[in-house]
């Protein structure tokens, strides 16, 4: 099949910069997806903001400029913006939503019109997200997935050794990352001034109580990173319809502790592979315990270490051809 992916954000993205610090969640999901139905034997066009256009294998990166109604496919993706959909002419459509969306905000974004014109069936990425998004939103039709992590976190060599005492946090910083923060200073840190937390850089690290930036740079300096942690603590956010930080950990053996705000508690096996806090207090309960339990902490990473590798983009890709 003939299958092209929209996306106009203002990333000027490729392939070659799957692991840059550049691109977020979304961009990821264009290119490893892109990459998969390509590998299956299907033809793929990408039309977003890059400079310059390329080919690898069977997907060709176009600028968006260049589009033209005469593309004709089997499948369109788009990536965010239904709108994008007047540029191509296609037999099927698909929207990858990541975000809660709220009717009002739709309309006002512009997208009603064409979502009633080209009738998308929308990439749904969690059960919060299937809760929360408008039933009229939803008419027709929804696919349900779950992402996979980039092959850099599926190939990385687990080393315990290089486990040191410290928690780590990796999603963006306007993810409840001060909330976070102000549990650590007052919950956290007074009861154990050993242990270190490294987040993403911000304003609010603060080294006087051991909250340090992380390295922010391609994605391999994060995955350094995780690998030296014993936690992620991640206390979730309302906006957050899947949490890629979370996979990422999950898939290289961290256990997570988090508030479960938006979908981060359909992300953690309570007791298994991390911990579900009820309130603040119960969350600094379970770090203090998970860094300094060893015998948890082991049993939790080899509940992580069997879950390892279950989650691959080449299934993501079979299951969206299967529901489209």
């Amino acid at each position: 099949m003939k299958i092209c992916f929209l996306d106009n954000s203002n990333v000027p993205y490729t392939y070659k910069d799957l692991n840059s610090k550049v691109i977020r969640g979304a961009e990821d999901v264009v290119i490893n997806l892109s990459n998969e139905l390509s590998l299956l034997g299907h033809e793929i066009d990408i039309f977003n903001n890059c400079i310059e256009n390329c080919v690898k294998e069977n997907v060709k990166w176009h600028n968006i400029k260049h589009i033209s109604k005469n593309y004709i496919y089997d499948i369109a993706i788009t990536n965010n913006d239904i709108r994008l959909f007047k540029n191509i002419s296609a037999r099927k459509y698909v929207a990858i939503s990541h975000s809660i969306q709220t009717i009002e905000k739709f309309i006002r974004k512009g997208q009603l019109f064409s979502y009633l014109k080209y009738k998308p069936k929308i990439v749904l990425l969690s059960d919060y997200h299937n809760r929360n998004r408008n039933y009229i939103l939803k008419i027709f039709g929804i696919i349900n997935l779950e992402w996979a992590v980039n092959s850099l976190f599926l190939e990385t060599k687990l080393n315990n050794e290089l486990i040191e005492n410290r928690a780590i946090f990796t999603s963006r910083s306007d993810r409840n990352l001060e909330m976070l923060i102000n549990i650590w200073k007052e919950k956290i840190y007074p009861r154990d001034k050993l242990i270190k937390l490294y987040t993403t850089p911000s304003n609010l690290t603060d080294n006087k109580f051991n909250i340090f930036n992380r390295n922010f740079d391609q994605k391999e300096k994060m995955l350094e990173d995780i690998l030296k942690s014993k936690v992620l603590l991640v206390p979730g956010h309302k906006g957050e319809v899947y949490c890629i930080a979370a996979e990422e950990a999950r898939e290289l053996c961290i256990p997570i502790i988090t508030l479960g705000i938006g979908s981060l508690k359909e992300r953690v096996q309570h007791g298994i592979t991390g911990f579900v806090a009820k309130n603040s207090e119960d969350f600094a309960n379970y770090t203090l315990k998970l860094i300094n339990d060893k015998k948890l902490w082991n049993s939790m990473r080899d509940n992580l270490i069997k879950l390892r590798g279950t989650k691959k983009w080449n299934d993501v890709a079979t299951n969206l051809l299967n529901q489209i």
